[in-house]
């Protein structure tokens, strides 16, 4: 694994702490980089949720780019220490939150604002991301209506799921990295009808 690094924005340059062991999957720079070309603007004034937070990496980048704010979540106490140490490196701690706690229970609860965007990475092969999605679907208030979801699992992972709330609409494979895309359902028959 080599360093992480914040990308662009005002937090250009910075390192990142990763968080001990191999609980968390740090993104590679690489598809972060293409991940914010994919993004490119929609990221400035968002409110961002970073369901599995790990480093932080996604969230911290997404500030960095000009984001409004940031909610970090991870159950793991190491990786809420090192996602607030990079907060605080980065200058960023301002405009984000940091709960030690688990995203389902956070999931499970009715939500107290909507977010632009919503970023699921959680630790692998342990079908997390289909329950974060599920808890989702029953709650598609905590989704901004112009908002998007974005799942970062290994392709492996994947299965083809319906939703009553969401709608796949983008899907990108970088190496053993898979991110896909999901926006409101009726987002589509809007542009139909």
């Amino acid at each position: 694994m080599g360093t992480l690094r914040v990308i662009g924005g005002e937090a250009k340059g910075l390192r990142l702490k990763t968080v001990p062991g191999d609980t968390t999957r740090p993104i590679t720079d690489l598809v972060k980089e293409a991940l914010f070309n994919i993004l490119g603007d929609e990221v400035l004034g968002a409110h961002i949720l970073d369901l599995f937070g790990g480093t932080g990496a996604v969230g911290i980048e997404a500030l960095s780019r000009g984001a409004e704010s940031a909610l970090f979540l991870d159950k793991s106490r190491e990786a809420v220490r090192t996602i607030q140490d990079n907060l605080r490196t980065t200058r960023l701690d301002k405009k984000a939150r940091v709960l030690h706690q688990d995203a389902f229970l956070f999931l499970s609860q009715p939500p107290t604002r909507a977010y632009e965007m919503i970023y699921i990475a959680p630790p692998q092969y342990k079908g997390m991301w289909q329950k974060a999605m599920d808890l989702l679907d029953q709650q598609p208030a905590f989704l901004s209506p112009e908002g998007q979801i974005i799942v970062q699992i290994n392709p492996v992972e994947w299965e083809e799921r319906r939703y009553h709330a969401y709608s796949e609409f983008d899907r990108r494979k970088y190496g053993d990295t898979l991110l896909v895309f999901f926006e409101h359902a009726q987002a589509e028959n809007d542009i139909t009808n």
